[in-house]
């Protein structure tokens, strides 16, 4: 996993299929990666309809103009497109994802990269008082020693989350359930 520090809040995402990322910025040029959609890089430089890029695993390359924009959409809405996804620990996608990996790749598809694990989010946010909580903002679970859960405050009580517990298996909207409020570590915003 690359680090906050080795990229800016706000890149640009790739926004076709697969985009060849050349060695210079010629069609001509060797391929020395891809990009995928959805993808977020850093431009450093742009030259005649190229971008040179720097991917979120640091690979340099030159792309296409076209096959990038920026992104300024709402991780809960990016969220919510993940809704009736199953829980699977580990995951990152539709076909299963877990609490922080909804969290972490909400935020990636709008080009911001944010920690994977839900203690490393919970260190990452700014704490807000729960009184000040908006739409949007973390809620992070677990105990003194760990954290363990992290959802997105919705507001009215309720959060989206990725859950696996008896009764609900997957992402979904729903009121802070009575087992979750009482574990309740931290309030954040990223």
């Amino acid at each position: 996993m690359c680090s906050n520090a080795t990229l800016p809040a706000v890149l640009e995402l790739c926004l076709v299929d697969v985009a060849a990322v050349r060695a210079e910025p010629s069609d001509d040029a060797e391929r020395v990666t891809e990009l995928l959609r959805g993808e977020p890089v850093r431009v450093e430089e742009r030259r005649d309809g190229w971008a040179r890029v720097v991917t979120a695993y640091d690979y340099p390359g030159w792309v296409r103009e076209e096959a990038l924009a920026r992104s300024d959409g709402d991780p809960v809405d990016e969220a919510r497109a993940y809704l009736g996804a199953p829980y699977l620990w580990g995951g990152m996608t539709e076909r299963g994802i877990d609490c922080s990996g909804l969290v972490h790749m909400a935020y990636r598809r709008l080009g911001r990269l944010v920690p994977r694990d839900a203690a490393q989010q919970e260190a990452a946010g700014t704490e807000v008082a729960p009184t000040d909580l908006r739409r949007g903002d973390l809620v992070t679970y677990g105990d003194e020693g760990r954290t363990t859960h992290i959802a997105f405050w919705l507001g009215d009580g309720r959060i989206l989350h990725a859950t696996e517990r008896e009764g609900a298996n997957g992402v979904l909207e729903e009121p802070e359930p009575d087992e979750l409020r009482v574990r309740r570590r931290r309030t954040i915003r990223l």
